[in-house]
C-alpha cells in the first residue's frame, strides 16, 4: 500500500490530518480528512464518486470534513469532523477487497476518524469495511447496527424545516405550502413522505429515471419537472436542495423563487458570499448542516450501543437547533449561517479547551 500521486493543491491550514490511501492491487485511491478532534474522534462518510480529477477529490474531501466538524458540534456529539473520499466510479471498482483494503487505511489511524456511509457507499459496504477495522458505523441491523441513516437525516431535515416555516409564518407546519425537492435519492425520498403526511403539496426533479418511477409508483400526486432549474423558478414556497453540493450559486440564487431553503444536500453554498445573497433576497436559509444533522447523530448512536428511539429523538431537537440559530441571525443581525458557525465554533473551542485538564 502506497500514497498516489500528489497534487498541488495545497491542504486548508485548519485540518489536523489528510491521508492519502493507494492500493493498487485492488484499485483503491482514497482521501481521508480529519478538521478537527477537539471533541472526539472525527465522525463522517465515506464518498465513493468518479471525481474529475484528484485535485476535485481533495477539495471535496476538505470542505465536507470541515462541515462534519460543524455539524456534529451542533448536533451535541462528542464528536469532531471528518471524511473520506474514494475516488472512482462504484458501479465500476467497489469490491470486497477494495472495501476491506479501505478498512485496513481506517483502522491505521487508532480511532481518530470513524467511517460511516455516504453518496456512493451503503450499509453493506460499512459491514465489508468493518471486516479490517472496528472504526467504522453505519452498519446494517442483522450486523447490530443502526442500518439506513437516511432515515433521520430526512427526518431531521424536516424538523429544520418545521422551524424555518414557524420563525418564516408562525407556524411550525408545512401544511397548505409547496416544497420543492431537488434529488429523491435515499434522504429526498423519505423527505417527500414526510411532507406529504404534513400537509404540503411536493413538486420535484431527479437525473435518475429510476427514482422518478419510484416517486411516480409511491407518490402519484408529486409534481415532476424536468431539472432543477426548472424546479428553482417553479412557483414553490420552500427548496430543499437533496442531491450534491453547490446547488446554491450565483445563477440559482437570483432565479429562485422560494423563501425557504431547507435542504439535506451538504456544502448547499457555492462560494462564501452566497448567504448574503439568500439574506438580501429575503430568503431564509436553514444552513445544510444544522439541518440534515440527523444522519450523523444516527450513526454516532451505534457507537455506544443503537437504540433508534434515543436517536430519533436527538434528531427531533433539531427543530430547537434550528430555531435557536434563526432567532441568533435575527438578534445579531447575521444570516443564519453565521449565526451557525458562530455557535458550533464556540462549542469547539469551550469544551475542546477541557482537553487541556489532564487526568490521572
Amino acid at each position: 500500500m502506497g500514497v498516489f500521486a500528489s497534487t498541488d493543491q495545497q491542504v486548508s491550514a485548519g485540518h489536523e490530518q489528510v491521508v492519502f490511501c493507494q492500493d493498487k492491487p485492488t484499485g483503491l485511491k482514497a482521501i481521508i480528512g480529519i478538521y478537527s478532534t477537539a471533541l472526539g474522534p472525527a465522525l463522517g462518510g465515506t464518498r465513493f464518486y468518479p471525481y474529475a480529477s484528484e485535485a476535485d477529490a481533495l477539495h471535496d474531501v476538505l470542505e465536507l470534513s470541515r462541515g462534519m466538524a460543524y455539524k456534529n458540534a451542533l448536533a451535541g456529539l462528542d464528536l469532531g469532523g471528518g471524511k473520506a473520499v474514494i475516488w472512482g466510479d462504484p458501479d465500476q471498482l467497489k469490491t470486497e477487497p477494495l472495501l476491506r483494503a479501505y478498512g485496513r487505511f481506517v483502522q491505521s489511524l487508532g480511532g481518530r476518524y470513524y467511517t460511516a456511509c455516504d453518496v456512493g457507499t451503503y450499509v453493506q459496504d460499512m459491514d465489508v469495511v468493518a471486516r479490517e477495522t472496528r472504526f467504522v458505523t453505519g452498519r446494517s441491523v442483522e450486523h447490530g447496527g443502526a442500518g439506513d441513516s437516511s432515515v433521520l437525516t430526512a427526518w431531521g431535515v424536516f424538523q429544520g424545516m418545521r422551524a424555518a416555516a414557524e420563525h418564516q409564518w408562525g407556524s411550525a407546519t408545512l401544511g397548505g405550502r409547496r416544497i420543492g425537492v431537488s434529488g429523491l435519492g435515499k434522504v429526498g425520498k423519505h423527505l417527500v413522505g414526510h411532507l406529504i403526511e404534513d400537509g404540503a403539496t411536493v413538486v420535484a426533479t431527479d437525473v435518475n429515471e429510476k427514482a422518478l418511477e419510484w416517486v411516480r409508483h409511491t407518490y402519484p400526486e408529486v409534481d415532476l419537472v424536468a431539472d432543477a432549474t426548472a424546479l428553482i423558478t417553479s412557483d414553490i414556497d420552500v427548496y430543499a436542495p437533496c442531491a450534491l453540493g453547490g446547488a446554491l450559486d450565483d445563477e440559482t440564487v437570483p432565479a429562485l423563487r422560494a423563501t425557504i431553503v431547507v435542504g439535506a444536500a451538504n456544502n448547499q453554498l457555492a462560494h462564501p458570499g452566497i448567504e448574503k445573497q439568500l439574506a438580501d433576497r429575503g430568503v431564509l436559509y436553514a444552513p445544510d448542516y444544522v439541518v440534515n444533522a440527523g444522519g450523523v447523530i444516527q450513526v454516532a448512536d451505534e457507537i455506544e450501543g443503537f437504540n433508534f428511539e434515543r436517536a430519533k429523538l436527538r434528531a427531533t431537537r433539531i427543530f430547537d437547533t434550528t430555531r435557536e440559530i434563526l432567532r441568533l441571525a435575527d438578534a445579531e443581525g447575521v444570516p443564519p449561517a453565521v449565526a451557525a458557525d458562530r455557535l458550533a465554533e464556540r462549542r469547539m473551542a469551550e469544551v475542546g479547551r477541557l482537553r487541556s485538564i489532564h487526568l490521572t
